[in-house]
This record gives structure tokens, sequence and C-alpha cells, in this order.
């Protein structure tokens, strides 16, 4: 038995951090793909097969490895129900330093080859769910599963955390990525985003419905096409990333140059923060002195083949 499961990375166009005090997001899956084959072998074991780790061990009595945690954790919530020993590979097409949510797309497409494997649903919303509780139970509870459901609905979603919206819109704008050329994992903004918040959380919270504000303005600006006011609302939303203490001076010499280039209708931080990448509403025609990532926004989300 082989099943193969293709997905799609993602990247934030509006809403990162917001979402997480209920405001809403909007998140895009892009043309850089993860790709996942299991194979069925007849013994108790799994083998993984990844660049970022070669791994073997009793399907009963899974070792820990840091680097494979999210893979390892979707396989013990549901190592009752799979049937035999297996093999997983793991090829991406493009770096896991690189920010196109590699972690969600891999845990997103392992869940669905083991959804498949053992017979489970593998319809969006059970695959969302199932995800996302992987991602909360390896980061503490943390991540608002923004970057999930791009990867697994693949085009641009709406999303809210609670009471839980998606909506998948109609539009797909020219996009382009430029990385700053290091990256700080999510968890550690997260923690960082967090003790500033603790420190006037008043003014914090304000903050967090301007950024909601924004996002809902820019989902009206998509819905009509308007590519020029929803450059003008990026240009925003990067102000208020920068209030929010998660740009750096790399972070703001990539979206300054992309700012003076006239094809560019708008930027801003893509994810996280603190490095990482700019995302740009254009494709800039002059060369800037960091890495693009050439991306397109990927219509398809997360398809599963099994033989």
């Amino acid at each position: 038995m082989a099943i193969n499961v293709t997905v799609p990375g993602s990247v934030m166009l509006m809403g990162e951090h917001a979402v997480l005090f209920g405001q809403p997001a909007l998140a895009c899956a892009v043309d850089k793909y993860i790709h996942i084959a299991l194979e069925a072998i007849p013994d108790e074991e799994v083998i993984i097969d990844s660049a970022l780790a070669e791994y073997r061990s009793s399907l009963k009595a899974l070792q820990s490895d840091s680097r494979l945690s999210f893979v390892l954790q979707a396989i013990r919530n549901v190592v009752e129900e799979i049937p035999s020993g297996f093999k997983l590979t793991i090829r991406s097409e493009f770096s896991h330093t690189v920010g196109l949510g590699s972690s969600a797309a891999v845990t997103a497409g392992v869940v669905a080859a083991l959804a498949n494997f053992t017979g489970m649903p593998t319809d969006d919303e059970s695959l969302f769910e199932q995800s996302l509780k992987v991602v909360h139970q390896v980061q503490d509870g943390r991540g608002s599963g923004s970057d999930l459901v791009a990867s697994i609905y693949g085009g641009i979603v709406y999303y809210k955390v609670a009471p839980r919206e998606v909506s998948k819109l109609a539009a797909a704008p020219n996009i382009d990525l430029f990385y700053a050329g290091y990256k700080t994992k999510t968890p550690d903004v997260l923690r960082h985003v967090e003790e500033l918040t603790n420190t006037a959380p008043d003014i914090y919270a304000e903050l967090y419905q301007l950024m909601g504000a924004v996002t809902q303005q820019a989902e009206f600006a998509i819905q009509d096409s308007d590519w020029e006011r929803l450059g003008a609302l990026m240009n925003t939303y990067q102000g208020l990333l920068d209030a929010l203490g998660v740009s750096d001076h790399t972070i703001g010499d990539i979206v300054y140059r992309l700012r003076e280039r006239p094809e560019v209708k708008g930027c801003k931080i893509s994810g996280s923060g603190l490095g990482d990448c700019v995302i740009s509403l254009g494709i800039s025609q002059v060369g800037l002195p960091y890495e693009r990532i050439p991306v397109a926004i990927s219509e398809q989300g997360i398809r599963i083949h099994a033989d």
C-alpha cells in the first residue's frame, strides 16, 4: 500500500499575532510543496526518511527525536489504529529555514497520510482538527492554525480561531517574497510578544483590535480585487507589527526598499516576525540584496492519492 500526499506551503497575508486574540487572519497557500509518501511494511517499525533526520524505531515504543516532534506526535495520536509498520518519506521543494509554513505543511501531510492509512476521515475540517491538535501538543498550546488552514484548504483563506470561521476567497493577486536570511522560531516570537503584552495589556488589546479592523478591510479589498487598497492596508499592518515589536532593522530595510518600487503596491512581514520573510503585493522588477523566493498563490490545498 502506498499513500502520497502533496501539501502547499503557506504565508500570512494579514492578521498575524492578532489572530491569537480573536481577530481575523488572511493566510494563503503558495506553490511550493511538501511531498509525503507512506508505504506499509510488514514488521512493526517506523522508518522516516527526511531532510531533517533519518529515523527508525519500534511502532509500539516510539523513540523521541526533537527534529521530528510534529511527525512523531501525529503518529502517537493514532498509534492504536495503525495496522502495521510503515516508512514515511518526506521531501520539500523549499528549505525548512525559510518561513513558508513548513512545519504546518509537514504536520498536515503526515496527519492526512495516517488518516488514509487508518481509515479515518480525510475531509478538510477533520484534517485541520487533527493537525491543530498536534501543533498544540508540541507547542504547549501555542499556535493559531492559520498556516494549517491555508495549506489544507488552499487559496486565500479568511480565518478566525473562535468562534471558528473558515472561508476561501476567490481572488489570487500577484505576490512575492524576500527572505531576511535568518528567522526566529515562532514559539520564541510568541513568548516575546506575550511578555510585551503583559507590560501594558490595555494598550496591546487596542492594538490587536486595530489589527483586526485592518485585516477585515483587507478581506473586502480582496473580494473587490482592489489591489491598490490592499497594498495600502498591508503597509498599515506593517506599521502595527512594528509597534508590536516584531520588526527589526533588516525587515525594515527590505520593506522600505520595496516601497520605493512603483510596481509594488504594499509589503509587510509574512509570519511571526523578527526575521524570516517579507511579502510584497506586486513583483519587484529590480533586484534587492536579499534572497527572493518566487511564489504564486496555490488554489489547490492538500491532495491525497492512494495506490
